[in-house]
């Protein structure tokens, strides 16, 4: 479903970001890409989105969604592409909501770009999908302004609207790191559902080993813009390659000589 070849990224003529970034996954795979700040976790979901920042552009390699290739996409394949067939939970979904407009205006609005409705009908969707999300009374939630909303409902309204046209592969940068931790784990929850539901793909990007190790099908290890480690979870965590991965593995904290990964 998803083939990343090579992929090699630079911002401007700086050395490259990320070098030699290889991943393969299958529709209904979760990924987890797990590593320190500044590793390039990131720019690789970036770029399978097309959405680089500034000078960033693929050196080299490729990357295939279908078998079809995403480096010389026009800005019209894009359209087409992002929301519909890619979606993306971004770190904090309150930043990427604009705070003077309600949430149903935001919604429907972005339903609409995708997709040609009515405002009735594109409104209504917008409810069903605040309720698959499990968000209570969500005629109040589309009424709300984001600052109305905690941190946790405001991620889960990023969710429904990546999810809105049920895309193949859903890619989420860190969306659990801001929350308490028993939010978090309702996301993480939520995310498993959609993939159980809509055979979705994830790529999920994080800092918490623990997260990553629960979700995860396949499991890479970023460090310096490149995967030290790449495989399986268990593979990976029972047996990792690289002196970075185990001591990620060494940090994390145990109960009773049982650790939680």
């Amino acid at each position: 479903m998803l083939k990343i070849q090579d992929l090699t990224i630079q911002y401007g003529t700086q050395p490259p970001v990320v070098s030699g970034f290889q991943l393969s996954m299958k529709k209904g795979e979760i990924v987890s890409i797990v590593g320190e700040s500044g590793s390039g976790k990131t720019t690789v979901i970036r770029a399978v989105l097309g959405a680089l920042p500034g000078a960033g552009h693929i050196a080299g390699g490729d990357i295939l969604f279908h078998g079809q290739s995403l480096r010389d996409k026009t800005p019209e394949d894009w359209r087409k592409i992002r929301g519909s067939q890619i979606s993306m939970i971004f770190q904090d979904c309150g930043g990427t909501l604009n705070p003077i407009r309600k949430i149903g205006s935001q919604f429907v609005e972005y339903l609409r770009t995708h997709k040609p409705s009515g405002k009735k009908e594109a409104w209504q969707k917008a409810c069903d999908l605040l309720h698959k999300m499990r968000l209570p009374d969500s005629q109040n939630i589309m009424n709300s302004y984001p600052h109305q909303l905690s941190g946790g409902m405001r991620q889960r309204v990023g969710i429904a609207m990546a999810m809105a046209f049920n895309p193949a592969l859903l890619l989420a940068d860190e969306p659990t790191s801001a929350l308490d931790v028993t939010t978090q784990a309702q996301i993480v929850r939520e995310m498993l559902a959609l993939r159980d539901t809509f055979g979705t793909s994830i790529i999920i990007v994080t800092y918490n080993l623990g997260v990553a190790a629960y979700m995860a099908d396949q499991l890479v290890v970023m460090q310096h813009g490149k995967a030290v480690d790449y495989g399986t979870r268990d593979a990976v965590i029972n047996h990792p390659t690289s002196d970075y991965t185990k001591g990620l593995l060494r940090a994390v904290p145990e109960l009773e000589g049982k650790r939680f990964v």
